[in-house]
């Protein structure tokens, strides 16, 4: 199988995670992704822990290519815009008039190669009053009031994993992709924009529709209590989550698992919109049925009453949990210098197979240098 951007070359100016995650999607399907470092130290992320091959840095750029060029000097410049002429994306994720400064203005890079797709990736887009200030994810989430859905306001702390700069890289990928079909199908080469705050926003159109159409005030619990989504304790002290959503049949599976249809004749919860509006004492009147009886009870028990359940997992438990490795959904990645990189999957499956082209380690800083330049002479040179 021949991977999907197989022949396509992305030019990868970035840092930490959004542009980063960008490329590393498009070179998962086959791009040849060149991200172009600093030669004092790299990405950021490269040191995030500790050395110069951190976990943070491996999560988001695999299947690239490592060139390190000073973009300050003539001769990095100069290498750049070989670079650059030979490409079909350039990607980077510097604020907002950097890549002029350097001399490469969207004007220049178009006359450099016109079928140029170009993606800048910007905490708050170019212009406005924020547009100049430093973003990373949790100021994205806040400003975006995605924030406001995790913390608790009397005991206020950020909690989870980075999301705005996720779903950022992720709609930049998917603009890059829309620009280039529209390219290769006789169109203009487009400049591509994403930033940060808007796709959070994006990301969580539901808490907009609620207020902007039913006056709703979204909290941490709004969409649970929608959702009817509840976590347990079991006898054994593990957690297992319990999604009845708006169907019916769920609720009474749930009343059949746990064997409590004493709840159905309670009036707070014999209608939908009652449990909604008393999700909490539902949650309390249910919670001691599920410390009477380990995880392993309530598995079996919920399955066969067909209710959407979950065991929590930890991080560390997730590689043994039996559909993940059903998926086979984290690979061994080997560096000759670095050792055994292990990953997460691209999630796409084509054709029921994701695995259209070998699976590369994250590169050292600017591994391909040399590589990358020897290459540019012997096209220029033949064309």
């Amino acid at each position: 199988m021949t991977a999907p951007l197989s022949g396509f070359r992305v030019v990868e100016l970035s840092t930490m995670i959004t542009a980063p995650l960008a490329g590393m999607l498009l070179a998962d399907m086959g791009a040849d992704v060149i991200k172009v470092e600093r030669p004092d130290g790299g990405d950021p992320f490269r040191s995030f822990r500790g050395g110069a091959y951190s976990p943070h840095f491996c999560s988001y750029n695999r299947n690239k290519r490592s060139v390190a060029l000073d973009l300050q000097s003539d001769d990095g410049k100069a290498a750049l815009t070989r670079l650059i002429e030979r490409a079909d994306v350039l990607l980077d994720n510097f604020r907002p008039g950097v890549l002029d400064r350097l001399g490469f203005s969207d004007d220049r890079l178009l006359s450099l190669n016109p079928g140029l797709v170009r993606c800048s990736i910007s905490g708050f887009g170019t212009g406005g009053p924020y547009a100049q200030r430093p973003a990373y994810d949790a100021v994205a989430q806040a400003i975006s009031g995605m924030s406001s859905l995790f913390v608790e306001p009397e005991a206020p702390a950020l909690t989870g994993p980075t999301i705005s700069d996720n779903v950022t890289g992720i709609y930049a990928g998917y603009g890059i992709l829309s620009a280039l079909l529209e390219r290769e199908r006789g169109g203009p080469a487009r400049r591509v924009e994403v930033n940060m705050l808007e796709a959070t926003m994006a990301f969580m159109p539901d808490p907009f529709g609620y207020f902007t159409q039913m006056g709703l005030q979204s909290d941490p619990y709004l969409r649970v209590r929608t959702s009817q989504s509840y976590v347990f304790r079991c006898a054994d002290g593990r957690l297992v989550n319990v999604h009845m959503s708006s169907q019916e049949k769920f609720w009474q599976g749930f009343l059949a698992a746990t064997g409590r249809q004493d709840l159905a004749a309670d009036a707070r919860f014999a209608e939908r919109t009652g449990r909604i509006e008393n999700y909490f004492d539902l949650s309390r009147e249910a919670a001691p049925t599920f410390a009477e009886h380990p995880l392993s009870h309530w598995q079996e028990k919920l399955a066969e009453a067909d209710v959407p359940f979950a065991t929590v997992n930890r991080v560390e438990e997730v590689f043994d949990d039996p559909q993940v490795q059903h998926l086979r959904s984290f690979m061994d990645l080997e560096h000759p210098a670095e050792g055994t990189v292990r990953a997460v999957r691209n999630p796409v499956w084509i054709d029921g197979n994701r695995d259209s082209q070998p699976q590369v380690a994250p590169p050292l800083l600017g591994e391909h240098t040399e590589e990358v330049l020897q290459e540019l002479d012997g096209i220029l040179s033949r064309a």
